[in-house]
This record gives structure tokens, C-alpha cells and sequence, in this order.
């Protein structure tokens, strides 16, 4: 839905499409129809950081899986890697790591096939003239997986099989396809049977070849329209993700933070996770409820970063699965020794790592010591630990604190669209600028064009609110006939 607010200075899009969670952009234009700024508005507030507070800590991997019903893997792993030091166990047995290793792989693949296919093919696959923006400013009906699936039915099923699978590989490790159980503080509760195993085998040759097929869509799409795409929504920024420690090849699972610029130059070198709060700070800003992180050596204004897939091929040295390493190559040629900035090739990159995601699934089925039977291992306790995962929207920060009673007292979340929350408002604020200024009046179609770039970045709004301090509150209470009997509000010194 689009409004146009009074003297027509003020576009509001609400809600929008086609993303995870529940957000909102308002355009703001001055008295000569100037675009001066837009902006991302989270609508929806979770508390997680503060209701799992007094829980025990082997309840956390299960419960702040359900920030999310699309990446919960990613919540479950990050919050299980945090109670492996908890509890001295983060040396895993190579059953256990392998297990969480393949469970991760098969969320990221399940997310950036639903991601690439459901929800951001209708921008590319509808259009008249084959142009860029043919496919952005496609009818209201067209722009939607039905659509999708009635003209392109063979891609529809291609999308829909390949996130199945990545269900069933987590299905496998975790108990559940969604929210599972698997991980456990210091390893996993379950190895993969040989049945389990031959049955995920049989399908990897076809996900491989439609993965494969992915990656071609998403570069030759690009390539073909990159004079359109290149300047959509894009700026220069640092790039932010961990990668292996021992080569700086790119890791999903574990490693160092690695921060990049617009040149490809070195801003953060390697950093122990451990240490991520003397690196990074978070801004708060009052019309938004989620957060806005920086790195400290660069201050708010410069230090914002960019994280997912774009960011990952940006820092990453290399890849070290066999198909996925050429397309990173070959990607990383388009802009040679510079980062790439062009924030529409978040797709092609997404689906470079959608095919390094079942070259890894298959080299890791192949891999006897999934059936090991050591699956715990414990140490010295902790009290205090932290853990970071590349989760399939960006790197997502784990803090927490436990006391010796076993209670969780404090939790800190930075997850993968907070990491994205400048950038994106960055993106919907040049798309705003270059598509909108000077109109008087703003066509339906235009404001697909922020949806558009917001897109691009796969958010997940839901994961991605808290606040700081107390939150305002409105409390009303109405009679059977509708009457209003009571109202409380709690914020501008006002208790409930």
C-alpha cells in the first residue's frame, strides 16, 4: 500500500513486500519536490534479549531459535557455539562440528533458494523491453511467486525442490525442520544415520546441477543489464564477515572478522570473535528500533559496514569448494582490485554461495565421521562467552553472561540486518533520490524500485529489533459496545 501524507511531501510504503518480518519506508521531499531522505522503519519489536533472561543456559539454543521461522538454524547455532565456551566444550568432536556444519549448510541453502526464487525472481523475470527496470515496475499481479509459477512453472518447482531439500538436510541434523533441537552446549545430540545419509546423497547431483543453473541466471541477469543495475541503490562501503583463520578462505561456520573498504584495503585484520566489542559499537537512533553498528576505529560516520553474501565474496581471499571458487573469481573480475559495490550484485553472490553451500553439503555426506558416536565434550566453565556465525543475511553476534546459579543475566544480539541497517537506508534513500525527485506525483511502479533495493539485502526484520532502556507503551481497554473504559501510557514520564 502507498500513501501520499499532506502537500504531498511525505510517501509512505507500508508494508513492505516480499521480505521476512514487518517494515515500513517513508520518503521525505522538500518544497521543490527534492527527495532529502528516506527511511527504514522496523514496526514490530521483539524482546528476546531481556525474556530469556534468568533462563538456564542450555535452554538458550533452543529459545532464541524463535526470533525466526526462516533462519532459526542460524539463532540455534550461534546461541550453542556461545554455550560450548559456557560450559569449556568449543572444541568440538569431529562428529559434532560436522553435524552443526552440515545442519548450517543446509540453512543456507534452503534460505537463499526460498530468498532467490520466491521472493526476488519477480523483480527479474516480468518485464516487456528485457530492461532492468521492465522487471521493477512489473503490475502489481505479476510481481509474486503465483505469478512466478504459472509463466516460469519449471523455475517455480526448481526453487521450491531446492529449499525442500535444504529442509530435509536440517531435518537430518537438528530433529526438526524448523526450530530443532540438535545442538547442545558442547556438541550435538544425534549423529547422521547411514539411511539418513544415502537418502540426502540420492538428490545432490540435481541440487548441484540447479545450483549451478542459479549461479548462471544471477551473473548473466547482471551482466546484461549492468548499466542499469550498477548505479541502482549503490554507493561505496566497508565490508564486514568472518573468514577462516588460517587462510582467509570463506567460513559460514566459524573463523576471525574480517573488515574491508570501498578498496578492497584491510580495516579490521583478522579479529579473535572474543574480542568483537573493541571493535564494533552500536548507534541508537529514535525512529528506529533497531540499531545502528559502526566500527569504533572509523566512528559512526565512516565505520558502517555491509554485511551477507556481497560483503562475504568481498572479504573472503577465496573459496575453497571447487565450482563455487571459479564463479567467485570470475566475480570477483568484475570490479578487479576494488570491493564490489554494486548492491544489486547481492543476488549473483547469494547464489554463488547457494552452490559452495551443496558442494559442501556433499563433501561433508561423504564424510564417515558423521556416524561417530563421541558427540559431547566439556571443559573448564565460564561465565561469560560470545560467538558468531555468518548467518545467510550477514554475520550475527551472540553476547552472553551466565552466573553460577546457570541463569542467563545479560544478552547482547547484533544480528545480520541490524549489521545491514545503514546500507539499507542508504539504498532506499538513493534509489529514492535518483527515481523520485522533480515528479509531482510518484507512479505505483516507482515505489517497487525501494522494495527493490531493500530486497537485495534479504532482511529479516523480525530478527532484527530490540531497543535500549524502557519502551514506550500504550495500554487501552474498551467495553463489550466499543467504549474506551481505560488508557495508560508509559514513556515522556508517563508510568503505566
Amino acid at each position: 500500500m502507498a500513501t501520499k501524507a499532506s502537500k504531498g511531501k511525505t510517501y509512505t510504503i507500508l508494508p513492505v513486500t516480499r521480505v521476512e518480518g514487518h517494515g515500513k519506508v517513508t520518503i521525505h521531499m522538500n518544497d521543490a519536490g527534492v527527495v532529502e531522505y528516506a527511511r527504514l522503519h522496523i514496526v514490530e519489536f521483539r524482546g528476546f534479549e531481556r525474556f530469556i533472561l534468568g533462563r538456564p543456559f542450555w535452554e538458550v539454543p533452543v529459545m532464541v531459535q524463535r526470533l525466526c521461522g526462516i533462519c532459526p538454524v542460524s539463532h540455534h547455532l550461534a546461541a550453542a557455539k556461545a554455550m560450548d565456551r559456557i560450559v569449556g566444550g568449543e572444541q568440538l568432536t569431529p562428529t559434532a562440528e560436522k553435524i552443526r556444519r552440515l545442519m548450517h549448510y543446509g540453512q543456507m541453502f534452503q534460505s537463499h533458494a526460498l530468498h532467490f526464487f520466491h521472493l526476488s525472481s519477480p523483480d527479474f523475470l516480468f518485464g516487456a523491453d528485457g530492461t532492468a527496470e521492465s522487471g521493477f515496475a512489473a503490475p502489481p499481479a505479476k510481481r509474486n511467486i503465483i505469478a512466478v509459477a504459472r509463466e516460469f512453472p519449471k523455475l517455480a518447482v526448481q526453487g521450491v525442490m531446492m529449499r525442500k531439500y535444504g529442509q530435509e538436510v536440517i531435518l537430518a541434523t537438528a530433529g526438526k525442520k524448523i526450530h530443532g533441537t540438535g545442538a547442545v552446549p558442547g556438541g550435538v545430540n544425534k549423529n547422521l544415520s547411514v539411511a539418513e545419509r544415502d537418502a540426502l546423497l540420492k538428490d545432490v547431483d540435481q541440487m548441484t546441477a540447479w545450483a549451478r543453473s542459479a549461479v548462471t541466471i544471477a551473473r548473466d541477469y547482471t551482466m546484461e543489464h549492468l548499466a542499469e543495475l550498477a548505479p541502482f541503490g549503490s554507493f561505496d562501503s566497508n565490508h564486514l564477515s568472518l573468514v577462516r583463520e588460517s587462510d582467509g578462505a570463506l567460513d559460514l561456520y566459524d573463523g576471525v572478522l574480517r573488515a574491508v573498504d570501498k578498496d578492497r584495503n584491510m580495516i579490521l585484520v583478522d579479529v579473535n570473535c572474543q574480542r568483537y566489542l573493541d571493535v564494533l559499537m552500536e548507534e541508537v537512533r529514535p525512529w528506529s528500533y533497531m540499531k545502528f553498528p559502526f566500527l569504533k576505529e572509523l566512528g559512526p560516520d565512516h565505520g558502517w559496514y555491509r554485511v551477507g553474501p556481497l560483503a562475504r565474496l568481498n572479504t573472503a581471499t577465496f573459496i575453497d569448494t571447487d565450482e563455487a571458487y571459479t564463479a567467485h573469481k570470475e566475480f570477483r573480475e568484475l570490479q578487479k582490485d576494488r570491493s564490489n559495490n554494486i548492491t544489486m550484485c547481492y543476488h549473483w553472490a547469494r547464489m554463488i554461495e547457494l552452490l559452495h553451500s551443496i558442494e559442501k553439503i556433499r563433501e561433508l555426506l561423504l564424510d564417515t565421521d558423521l556416524q561417530g558416536k563421541e558427540l559431547l565434550t566439556s571443559g573448564p566453565r565460564r561465565e561469560e562467552a560470545v560467538a558468531i556465525i555468518e548467518a545467510p543475511r550477514g554475520t550475527l553476534f551472540h553476547h552472553y553472561r551466565v552466573n553460577r546459579n546457570d541463569e542467563v543475566t545479560m544478552c547482547n544480539l547484533i544480528v545480520s540486518t541490524t549489521n545491514n541497517n545503514e546500507p539499507m537506508n542508504r539504498a532506499v534513500t538513493k534509489v529514492a533520490k535518483d527515481h523520485f525527485s522533480g515528479r509531482r506525483e510518484i507512479p505505483e511502479k516507482l515505489l517497487n524500485y525501494i522494495e527493490v533495493a531493500i530486497r537485495a539485502y534479504d532482511p529479516c526484520l523480525s530478527c532484527a529489533t530490540h531497543a535500549l532502556g524502557g519502551m514506550p507503551l500504550v495500554v487501552e481497554l474498551y467495553d463489550a459496545g466499543g467504549g474506551l473504559v481505560a488508557r495508560r501510557v508509559r514513556g515522556a514520564g508517563q508510568p503505566v
